[in-house]
């Protein structure tokens, strides 16, 4: 591993030591193209350059917004050099929520993928009174732009090559004086429970965690990373660009989102990581077309699933699996289990993990019977994005693993997980207040999740320890534990549970419109929209049914009574869900109280909603509509 502990120091490692090795790539127009560990550094040392000419400085902050592109990563990297601060932000985040994040943070400088990004930085400009510079990657559509602050990525490079024919060695004397225990990110909370919290991250904080998850992982030098994660998710900082500089394996960036599943297939990645709804996703893709496939090619999946099911339970449970399962199970390998393995680009992946929400059993379950080696990791921004993970042949659905050496796990009184270890935040930006409120005085960051520490020492989240209550009768109620139940439905998009002070457990429930849709379009129902779609009585008995199968599943306390569909799906730019598709519950059940209510009262059928909806371009409009309330008894 490169002996340095900030990114710039690990980039010019590489460089010096495997200067033409592949550092990223990038898909343009179908084509992938390499940068070298040689071309890297050369790109980050002329823009840091042309920044520094430019009037940035230590402590500046700049902030990155796009998808994965090469440029986007290299920024960061640059204003890192400077001994400056990189604050990535969510691509697809409206103007109201830039404005908060870039004049919280006091950025001076943007860098923006294309025409759609600098239009909204343009628009907020007058709520940023640090702004200075501009920068876009893609010139498309920004011809006539005149904005005194508006500069191409390729201007301010040159203005860093000219820099450096006069002083050639500026910028290797800028790199070797950034320290650890500078703040190298700030990067946003979700904002689950309010406003987003600026998280300061210093480059050992970064680098440390790397160094952990890379010393109990299989990883080496030429190793390939699909880098399609959001930029301001610290799961990409940490398990994409600050592990890939450490190691010194390759960062492969999509053409686009909608070309990350193709993509995939192309690379063949041989690590990935993907959030909850990745792998829900894929589930429901795998479900769909067994479905849609001809009787005999459904009966060959189902049977060999099952099989290697049943395979997987017993190898997790310790026990022998018996001769004949074994020969199931070689020849669904062939049949099944291979090609869905290289449908979705993992038929080389020696590892791949879910991270930053729970994953319902049954998905984590299946794709361990296929034979992809799927783990749970832990951790949270505050804490570098690392806690505990999996070790091969100690993955389990039910658990996330055992803390990771050097860092320290323990449980308050109230049950809540506390950590301490050398990726603990730095605080958050201008706000003391919340920092002494999660982070006491023995260095112990107090995560806000309720949690078991196992005999075994393995790491149990039950669920955020706000959510966790109980029915009235006594019963516990986890509400985390039900919506994955109901999200392994390749019909659901989203569900959010009721149950704490409550008699039963309700639901609200958002149909997955495209799987729905297709559902629909195979039975010649036609449909206009989201809403027209999910109030269709046959809709309504096809999610019945699966609420009914769903329930055979859970605690027969824990099993939904009543519920609803959503005449339209949960939206981060409506602010009931995160970025990260964290459910906003506080702010779920001030905008559906009316529903919630009404979920309660036995003699309800129908329910009047009015609803307010945010469009991309930030227009408002309301929503009205009459929703009927199920029973699933």
């Amino acid at each position: 591993m490169a002996p340095s502990h900030t990114l710039p120091g690990l980039l010019m490692y590489q460089a010096r030591t495997r200067p033409d090795a592949p550092a990223i790539r990038e898909k343009n127009l179908g084509i992938w193209r390499t940068f070298s560990w040689r071309d890297y550094a050369d790109q980050v040392r002329d823009l840091a350059l042309g920044l520094k000419s430019l009037g940035f400085g230590p402590g500046d902050k700049l902030c990155v917004i796009g998808d994965n592109r090469p440029r986007l990563y290299w920024a960061q990297i640059a204003v890192m050099s400077l001994g400056g601060v990189a604050v990535p932000v969510y691509q697809d985040a409206i103007a109201t929520e830039l404005a908060f994040v870039l004049g919280n943070a006091d950025v001076v400088a943007v860098v923006a993928e294309d025409q759609e990004q600098v239009d909204k930085i343009l628009a907020i400009r007058d709520k940023l009174p640090n702004l200075r510079l501009l920068i876009f990657d893609d010139p498309r559509g920004l011809a006539d732009y005149d904005a005194d602050i508006l500069f191409a990525f390729e201007r301010v490079q040159a203005l860093g090559a000219a820099s450096r024919t006069d002083h050639p060695d500026t910028f290797a004397t800028l790199v070797e004086s950034v320290r650890g225990e500078d703040i190298a990110l700030l990067t946003y909370t979700s904002g689950t429970t309010g406003s987003p919290k600026g998280v300061m991250l210093s480059h050992a904080n970064l680098v440390k965690s790397a160094e952990i998850f890379v010393a109990h992982e299989n990883m080496a030098a030429g190793d390939d990373l699909l880098s399609y994660l959001p930029l301001a998710w610290v799961g990409e900082t940490m398990y994409g660009m600050t592990v890939s500089l450490l190691v010194g394996c390759a960062c492969n960036c999509p053409e686009g989102p909608e070309t990350v599943q193709r993509d995939l297939r192309e690379i063949g990645p041989t690590g990935f990581l993907a959030a909850p709804r990745v792998w829900e996703t894929m589930v429901s893709s795998i479900q769909v077309k067994a479905a849609d496939a001809s009787p005999l090619k459904s009966w060959i999946f189902r049977t060999f699933r099952d099989a290697a099911q049943r395979a997987e339970s017993r190898a997790a449970a310790g026990e022998a699996i018996p001769f004949g399962l074994k020969i199931a199970t070689w020849l669904g390998e062939y049949l099944v289990y291979g090609p869905v393995r290289d449908q979705f680009g993992l038929r080389r992946a020696r590892w791949c993990y879910t991270g930053g929400a729970p994953l319902g059993p049954e998905t984590f379950g299946l794709f361990r019977a296929f034979g992809i080696n799927l783990k749970q990791v832990y951790g949270s921004t505050e804490i570098s994005g690392l806690v505990s993970l999996q070790k091969d042949g100690e993955a389990n659905p039910n658990n996330v693993g055992r803390p990771c050496p050097g860092i320290e796990v323990a449980l308050a009184d109230s049950g809540e997980v506390l950590v301490r270890s050398p990726g603990v935040f730095q605080g958050y930006y201008k706000n003391g207040a919340a920092t002494a409120e999660v982070l006491d005085s023995d260095g112990w960051f107090h995560t806000g999740d309720a949690g078991i520490i196992e005999p075994s020492g393995h790491l149990t989240i039950i669920d955020r320890a706000n959510d966790v209550g109980r029915l009235v009768d006594g019963t516990p109620f986890a509400p985390q534990f039900v919506e994955n139940k109901l999200k392994f439905s390749p019909y659901v998009s989203e569900a959010v549970s009721f149950g704490h002070d409550k008699p039963y457990v309700s639901a609200m429930i958002a149909i997955d419109y495209d799987t729905v849709g297709s559902w629909a379009e195979r039975r010649g129902l036609a449909y206009t929209n989201y809403m027209d779609l999910s109030g269709k009585p046959v809709v309504l008995d096809l999610l019945r049914d699966e609420v009914l199968r769903i329930n055979q599943s859970l605690p027969e306390a824990s099993r939904v009574k009543r519920f609803l569909l959503l005449a339209k799906d949960l939206d981060a730019d409506d602010e009931e869900i995160t970025r990260t598709r964290k459910l906003r519950r506080g702010f779920i059940a001030e905008k559906y109280q009316s529903v919630i209510d009404a979920l309660y009262h036995d003699d309800d059928e129908d329910v009047a909603l009015t609803t307010e909806v945010t469009f991309e371009d930030g227009r408002k409009v309301m929503l009205e509509t009459t929703l009927r309330i199920l029973e699933a008894a």
